[in-house]
């Protein structure tokens, strides 16, 4: 029996970088209506990488279920500048970096992470947690330190402008 994704053509764009009303002051979609649109699309798959937390997973991976498509299960995490257990005082106005610390360090930048495997969804959920346990400060913050324990399973992108790797270039620090 044919689900409702079948029928349409199939494209080889998926996205994975999406983030839903669960982003706060920066996503506006419903995961019904971005689903809905993915399949209309003739996207094979697509991902939730809402920021710093998992919140809309049950929902997406259940609609995804429903409508055909593959579910790829993720998030955009805040890394911290340097440890989670950092608190740094901040400077300035707020930025897709947290601004700066008075010492001209960022306070944290973005990482997108989706899970490739079973344990991958595990150890997002841990990094999730850990990052709201230990990290919170301002945002639910990871390190490297984090993800070097929670690595297995899971893809790492740059993610967007206040990601890792653009922030480095933009510095022109691009060994960083």
């Amino acid at each position: 029996m044919a689900g409702p994704g079948a029928g349409r053509p199939v494209r080889s764009f998926a996205h994975l970088h999406q983030h839903t009303e669960y982003s706060m002051l920066d996503g506006a979609a419903r995961i019904k209506d971005a689903v809905a649109l993915a399949v209309e699309d003739g996207q094979p798959a697509m991902a939730i990488t809402d920021h710093g937390n998992m919140y809309g997973v049950l929902d997406f991976y259940k609609e995804c279920r429903a409508q055909g498509i593959t579910p790829i299960i993720g998030t955009e995490a805040y890394m911290a500048g340097s440890s989670r257990f950092d608190r740094p005082v901040r400077r300035g106005r707020l930025d897709d970096t947290g601004g700066e610390g008075d010492r001209g360090e960022k306070l944290y930048y973005h990482l997108t992470l989706l899970a490739e495997t079973t344990k991958g969804y595990r150890n997002l959920m841990q990094l999730s947690s850990s990052a709201y346990l230990e990290g919170y400060y301002y945002k639910p913050r990871v390190d490297w330190e984090l993800l070097e324990t929670y690595h297995e399973g899971l893809v790492a992108t740059t993610g967007c402008l206040g990601g890792v790797v653009l922030q480095a270039l933009l510095a022109e620090q691009p060994d960083e």
